[in-house]
């Protein structure tokens, strides 16, 4: 192997280098899912990818699910569906979630909530998030510690699942209806 050969890799290598830091800050990146509650959707350890440019040209939408840094972890990343945008009022009574006096039909959640929560005024530049495990998630509906999640939080959408490989799949994003 002759000089020439030895700058050829090491250019290669440098420009794989800035093109995998290039995709991770600004286009796509892998998240791995910790915990239950986002169940029966999305399990612990699963692997999966989250849209990071999305956001750049349109806001977040009811209904998807997105990858964010939350207010009481600064160093952790929690990943939750999207219930409530700026100015909806939220309110859970009797297993069921309201958004502006309209209830929801969440037919992907496998048991009913427990307790009644808010309401809840959503602010601008802000989403009001919760896991589909809805007993066993830590979301919006605990101002201390999650609570409501700023634009400017949020890494991204997710949108595939990529391991285990016999799992692999596009994420559902629900669509509430007439809201």
């Amino acid at each position: 192997m002759d000089s020439g050969d030895v700058k050829e890799i090491l250019q290669s290598v440098v420009i794989a280098g800035i093109l995998a830091f290039f995709i991770i800050t600004f286009v796509a990146q892998s998240f791995v899912v910790d915990g239950k509650s986002m169940e029966p959707n999305l399990h612990d350890g699963e692997r999966l990818f989250v849209n990071k440019f999305i956001y750049r040209f349109r806001e977040p939408q009811r209904g998807e699910v997105v990858v964010f840094t939350p207010q009481g972890a600064p160093n952790k990343k929690y990943i939750k569906r999207i219930i409530g945008l700026p100015k909806d009022t939220i309110y859970i009574k009797d297993g069921v979630t309201y958004v502006n006096g309209q209830p929801l039909e969440e037919n992907f959640i496998n048991e009913e909530m427990i307790g009644n929560f808010g309401p809840y005024q959503v602010p601008d530049n802000s989403v009001f998030v919760m896991g589909d495990n809805r007993n066993h998630s830590a979301d919006s509906r605990y101002p201390g510690y999650v609570g409501f999640v700023s634009y400017d939080s949020i890494s991204g959408l997710a949108f595939w699942v990529y391991w285990p490989i016999n799992k692999m799949r596009v994420i559902e994003h629900v669509d509430y209806e007439d809201l």
